[in-house]
């Protein structure tokens, strides 16, 4: 006969310690922020900020942080400091080693948090600082469980900088964020600092090899992600087609050096390297940092910025990107490598979606135009898409007179995206049609190579 659940030792055991204990509140009170303070640091964290997940700022991502942990009250935002003389090496084997160990560390901090907090009866949650990552979205959605930038704003950690990234006020750049997610409220909780540390001295402008991050403050998402994440998901989805497209192994040596394949080798087995990161490394923000900076600003900038602008080094680009145009323009030492950069459309959402993250602007020079989009078939959707003055407007519906109308199948659109089919053919088939001048999408298509 089975043996009834009641009667499992397990279960006897658990049911006689219970009726021993207290009830548990159906409120219970929340945790003493100092005691939790000390958990984060005796588990090794530089420093730490509690967020409420009622907090605005977190509005965006809320109900993705509730599904990951239901019940979820308060936020943990947790900085672990980079060495910074490895970050700044033109040896990106040193740098990623940094990028590599602190990651690593900046997990286990959380992952020991978690454990303290598990020991209290407190449910918690450590989403990684930055993989493994939720792939099945790729490349359509977002893959991360966790925005941890906003959260470590809020949390009082930082500012962002105009390179994107949180710059803390003592350790300035040289910083790997985490967060982790609580079932329990806090006592005091924390608040953004009221200064931005980022001193705006353009040093992140002139280090980036890709032009990236513009003094205005325009940042240039493809520009970056095509590059300095080559050895990353779309990078390496490129790579792994031109293996495939490649008809013998001397075709493949002329597409990928030898060097190339050693390094995507090398990424496989020991973790991704990122091609740069010289925005982090010649920021002079934070208290920690900034004495070089003030007391002897030319030799910072021989040491520091120098020779990353110096180094000769491969970028990838993407054909016809204002990034291949500003590393012939601003760089001698480098050159250009055309690549794609593996992001494929698998919706008209997505593609409507990511049209900011594409555009580039220095292809926009002198192009004011209103364009209507209306799709039909498997994804029905009508948008507006403004281009006018280097800038970029992506609306729902109609809005206005368009100057080009553009009507499509929405598979036969995301096949042209993806160049599986040739936008003539569609054209000739009627399954992209167009009222308005062709050059007005020719001129489009240029705003959004890929």
């Amino acid at each position: 006969m089975a043996l009834q659940i009641d009667e499992h030792p397990t279960v006897r055991d658990f049911r006689r310690k219970a009726a021993a204990q207290p009830p548990t509140p159906v409120n219970p009170a929340p945790v003493d922020a100092g005691w939790l303070r000390r958990i984060c640091f005796d588990a090794g964290a530089d420093d730490v900020g509690f967020v409420e997940v009622e907090r605005a700022e977190l509005a965006s991502q809320r109900a993705e942080i509730v599904a990951l942990l239901p019940g979820t009250r308060t936020l943990i935002s947790i900085i672990c400091r980079m060495n910074r003389e490895p970050i700044r090496s033109v040896a990106r084997s040193v740098a990623n080693l940094e990028f590599h160990r602190v990651a690593d560390e900046a997990n286990d901090v959380a992952a020991r948090i978690v454990a303290a907090l598990e020991a209290k009866g407190i449910r918690a949650v450590n989403p990684a600082v930055g993989f493994p990552m939720e792939m099945n979205r790729f490349p359509g959605g977002k893959t991360w469980t966790v925005s941890h930038k906003p959260v470590a704003v809020a949390a009082g950690l930082g500012q962002m900088g105009i390179h994107r990234n949180v710059i803390h006020p003592r350790f300035g750049s040289f910083v790997l964020l985490g967060t982790v997610l609580m079932d329990a409220g806090v006592t005091e909780y924390s608040h953004p600092i009221a200064y931005n540390p980022c001193l705006e001295c353009k040093l992140c402008v002139a280090a980036c090899p890709t032009g990236a991050i513009s003094s205005d403050g325009h940042f240039d998402f493809s520009a970056c992600y095509t590059h300095n994440y080559r050895e990353f998901m779309g990078g390496f989805t490129d790579w792994v087609e031109k293996i495939a497209d490649s008809k013998s192994s001397r075709d493949y040596r002329h597409k990928v050096s030898d060097s190339e394949s050693a390094s995507m080798w090398q990424s496989l087995s020991f973790g991704a390297n990122y091609k740069a990161a010289y925005c982090l490394a010649v920021c002079p923000a934070g208290e920690d940092v900034i004495g070089p900076f003030l007391s002897a600003r030319p030799e910072f900038l021989q040491q520091v910025v120098r020779p990353l602008q110096d180094k000769e080094e491969i970028v990838y680009v993407v054909p016809g990107s204002d990034a291949e145009a500003h590393v012939a323009r601003r760089f001698k030492s480098k050159t250009t490598k055309r690549v794609g950069n593996g992001l494929r459309v698998p919706s008209i959402q997505a593609f409507l979606r990511g049209l900011p993250f594409a555009f580039q602007r220095g292809q926009a020079k002198g192009l004011n135009a209103t364009y209507h989009f209306t799709f039909t078939g498997e994804e029905e959707r009508r948008a507006t898409v403004v281009i006018r003055d280097q800038t970029l407007r992506v609306a729902d519906g109609h809005e206005g007179k368009s100057d080009l109308h553009v009507i499509a199948d929405s598979q036969a659109w995301l096949r042209y995206l993806r160049k599986e089919a040739n936008l003539v053919w569609a054209l000739l088939r009627r399954k992209v049609r167009i009222h308005g001048s062709p050059r007005l999408l020719l001129a489009f298509s240029r705003c959004f190579p890929s």
